[in-house]
């Protein structure tokens, strides 16, 4: 069956959020916060030398594992995407916010391996190895001992390693959210674990409160003393990083009476500008000594809802006297201008307002872009006709469990404008191609090109758990399918405005004030934020 091909000329986004239009940077050894914009969960980092390496969850976009660097921990790099490969990466029939959970990457000193190590919630528990991270990381390999999610290396000074993770507790749960921390010990020359797992903390830092969701677990041997970092509360509003000490690698640990070390859940929801559901963080030395965290926190817009998901946050790390670290203390609000002190910042930062300008004319996309479930190279051209993006119209859409013919990648101001131009000769009615904001399978808006009778029409199309309805439509300004027809979406953080033209004519709106919050977790739930990209289907969207 031939599969009619909409050709899209270029993508430009430009974020322009009013925070940083009037909190201009003090100087350039300033940075902002989030230091990742956008939908970049579950942070984790290590250090081999001068470089940092930081990963983020995926879960069923592909590919998987965003890898930044970074020499200075402030000017990070996407590097590539470690799980690039249908060997590395089974995501087929997972909704939105399965599939990858909180990686977590590690450098073992002693052989000199970089190790990602994460959850694939339709497969297990598995990970990833390289000797080069800027390269290709091997196929998986399975530790099927290690139940639950979270899973996390720790590598001892004395060439041992173990896992941590989040799993069932002794004798199971007895109450909703009730999980454990256990540990096994790996065998690296054998890459299996090797004896029982232990349980290291039940439910948390204080059982009789019953304590939700202990997960995100780190461990780390500093000063001689062995330190459990996790994270408690589920990852909303009561989010919070706890830790635990030891004098040996497998316990007994206890809580540090000064618990939580990072939280906000606490703070007057009415605050301005508020930073929410801070946690599941991972601490880092720089090579000077200084400890910094990172960790994982959202930005409601007005105080009542984001579509940005949660974002990769950046603090520096202080000491109790008591020698435990900590990065909020009482009433202290996560920064969002933060300074570090010899590092200078440089012109293409992840953070700030920015602006993307894709014109499709490499023989690759750049790793910041992603599918569905799988990489649709079936679906997807960029040598078709070069200098355009070719997307096939494929009978599947974007609420099914399968890959689509959508290309997108992820939002990431609450004020935006998102632009396109498209090339499309529908012959069915069924036949539909433009821009897509997504959040999951029963929360989208599409801005979409489509034949109407014997002509054409934009038209703007909701999806929700209540099934697919129009906001908006217009015939195409010329009815001619051998001229592009440019699409537009403005966003105000609150609002969507929809837009096209074609030719030489004035921007014709076809939608407006539509909800944003309609795409945003507080409305849909799920663990990602919103993307946006191009689209094209021949079945009912």
């Amino acid at each position: 069956m031939h599969l009619r091909t909409a050709y899209f000329d270029y993508f430009h986004y430009n974020g322009e959020d009013d925070f940083y239009k009037e909190n201009p940077l003090p100087d350039a050894e300033s940075f902002y916060n989030p230091i990742l914009l956008g939908w970049y969960s579950d942070p984790s980092i290590c250090r081999n030398g001068d470089d940092y390496f930081l990963v983020t969850s995926t879960f069923s976009y592909f590919p998987g594992v965003p890898v930044f660097h970074s020499t200075d921990l402030v000017n990070w790099k996407q590097i590539g995407n470690i799980l690039n490969r249908p060997s590395q990466l089974e995501l087929d029939g997972q909704r939105t916010s399965q599939g990858i959970f909180a990686p977590a990457i590690s450098y073992n000193p002693h052989n000199e391996i970089y190790y990602m190590i994460t959850t694939n919630i339709g497969g297990g528990n598995f990970f990833v190895k390289t000797k080069d991270p800027f390269g290709e990381w091997s196929d998986p390999v399975w530790l099927p001992d290690v139940h639950g999610i979270d899973p996390s290396f720790f590598f001892d000074d004395d060439g041992k390693a173990y896992i941590v993770n989040n799993d069932e507790p002794d004798g199971g749960s007895t109450y909703e959210g009730h999980r454990a921390i256990r540990i096994v010990e790996f065998d690296v020359e054998n890459e299996k674990t090797t004896g029982a797992s232990k349980m290291l903390v039940n439910g948390g830092v204080d059982l009789k409160e019953k304590p939700i969701w202990i997960e995100g677990p780190h461990m780390y041997k500093i000063n001689g003393k062995y330190f459990l970092m996790c994270a408690e509360g589920g990852t909303s509003v009561n989010h919070r990083e706890v830790i635990f000490s030891s004098e040996t690698v497998m316990g007994p640990y206890k809580p540090w009476d000064k618990n939580p070390i990072l939280t906000q859940k606490h703070l007057d929801p009415e605050r301005p500008l508020p930073v929410t559901c801070a946690g599941h963080a991972d601490l880092i030395q720089k090579q000077d000594g200084e400890w910094w965290a990172v960790f994982l926190a959202c930005r409601p817009i007005e105080n009542e809802f984001e579509n940005l998901g949660r974002e990769t946050f950046l603090m520096p790390v202080k000491w109790s006297d008591d020698g435990f670290p900590y990065m909020t203390r009482g009433n202290e609000t996560v920064p969002r201008i933060l300074k570090m002190e010899g590092v200078s910042r440089k012109d293409n930062v992840t953070f700030g307002n920015f602006s993307v300008e894709e014109e499709f004319d490499n023989e690759q996309l750049a790793p910041q872009w992603m599918t569905l479930r799988g990489p649709a190279d079936s679906l997807y051209s960029l040598r078709e006709k070069p200098g355009c993006l070719a997307l096939k119209c494929t009978d599947v859409n974007t609420t099914e469990l399968k890959e689509p013919a959508f290309v997108t990648r992820r939002l990431q101001h609450h004020r935006f404008t998102c632009e396109t131009a498209l090339l499309f000769a529908p012959e069915t009615e069924n036949e539909q191609a433009g821009l897509l904001l997504f959040k999951d399978e029963k929360h989208q808006y599409g801005l979409l090109v489509r034949k109407k009778g014997e002509g054409m029409e934009i038209s703007v199309q909701k999806i929700s758990p209540e099934g697919t309805e129009t906001l908006g439509n217009r015939d195409l300004p010329e009815n001619n399918t051998s001229k592009p027809v440019e699409l537009k979406i403005i966003s105000s953080g609150k609002y969507f405005e929809f837009f096209c033209k074609q030719g030489n004519n004035e921007w014709n709106k076809v939608a407006d004030q539509v909800p944003a919050r309609h795409l945003s977790t507080a409305n849909s739930y799920g663990f990602t934020g919103t993307t946006v990209g191009m689209y094209a289907g021949s079945g009912k969207f």
